[in-house]
This record gives structure tokens, C-alpha cells and sequence, in this order.
């Protein structure tokens, strides 16, 4: 009996593609600002999500609070300062939390939240998942006496 199983580039090739990508285009061009800026903010909400549920994420390759603020405002065409403005913040103070040079706050995130549409966890857990990588790549050998099996002698 012949093998006839499909592959991907049998169905992904390269002409297909673009005529997905005309198509995806073709519809794009049909819809409204407000639909696209739906799904510029949808596709961010997503991206944070992703990160959040990553796993091996290293120091060099994480990304703060402001990295996801700032796709927002790109997407918004807005600038961090009309934001912090907008939130009745500083520029410099609302940087300072957006960075991790202080911890965000809920009156912060719930501004956040709320302008970007998301859930506030979101923003305390960008946070602490960065707080997390940075302590175990400074001091992992520290926290391995904690073990429980250092406590319970197997």
C-alpha cells in the first residue's frame, strides 16, 4: 500500500501562501479603525499571555511592563507621556513602575488594566515572573538548601 500521507509544504507551499496573505490583505482593507485597532490591542493581550506562560525565558530575554505599554501606545498612537498625563501620573513616576525600578501598585495596574483591556493579574505577573528570573540566575545555589527532601531525610 502507498503512503499518501500529507505533508505540510504539500499544502504550505509558497503560491498558497501568498494567496492566503492576498486574501488576509484583501479583508484587512475592508475593515473598519476601530476593527483593526481591536485587533492590533487583541494581539498584544495574547502576546502577553504567551509570556507569561513561558517557561525558559532567560534574563536577556525578558520583557518588563514597559515593553508591553509600549506596543500599546504604538498601536494607539499615543506617546508613555500623554499616557502617564492621562493616569494624572508624572512621566518620570510612571516610568519608574513601567521599568521595575518600583513595584507596581494596584492603583497602577487597575489603570492599566483598564485603558488596556486586560485583567490586572497580568501586570502583577509580568512583574513577578521577572522578579523570579532574576533572583534564581543570581542565587539558585542559595535556595537549593530548601529542598524538602533536605528536611525530611529520604
Amino acid at each position: 500500500m502507498k503512503n499518501t500521507e500529507i505533508k505540510p509544504k504539500d499544502i504550505w507551499n509558497g503560491a498558497k501562501l501568498e494567496r492566503i496573505e492576498q486574501f488576509i490583505k484583501s479583508h484587512s482593507d475592508t475593515q473598519s479603525n476601530e476593527r483593526k485597532i481591536r485587533n492590533k490591542l487583541l494581539s498584544i493581550q495574547y502576546k502577553i499571555e504567551d509570556y507569561i506562560e513561558m517557561d525558559d525565558i532567560k534574563e536577556n530575554e525578558m520583557l518588563d511592563v514597559l515593553d508591553f505599554v509600549k506596543m500599546y501606545l504604538k498601536a494607539l498612537d499615543i506617546t508613555k507621556k500623554e499616557l502617564a498625563n492621562y493616569f494624572g501620573m508624572k512621566d518620570s513616576n510612571f516610568h519608574k513602575y513601567l521599568t521595575g525600578g518600583r513595584k507596581l501598585n494596584s492603583e497602577v495596574v487597575l489603570k492599566i488594566s483598564s485603558f488596556s483591556h486586560t485583567k490586572p493579574e497580568y501586570w502583577f505577573r509580568i512583574q513577578l515572573k521577572n522578579e523570579i528570573i532574576k533572583l534564581s540566575n543570581e542565587r539558585i545555589n542559595d535556595y537549593e538548601k530548601y529542598d524538602y527532601k533536605n528536611l525530611i531525610s529520604v
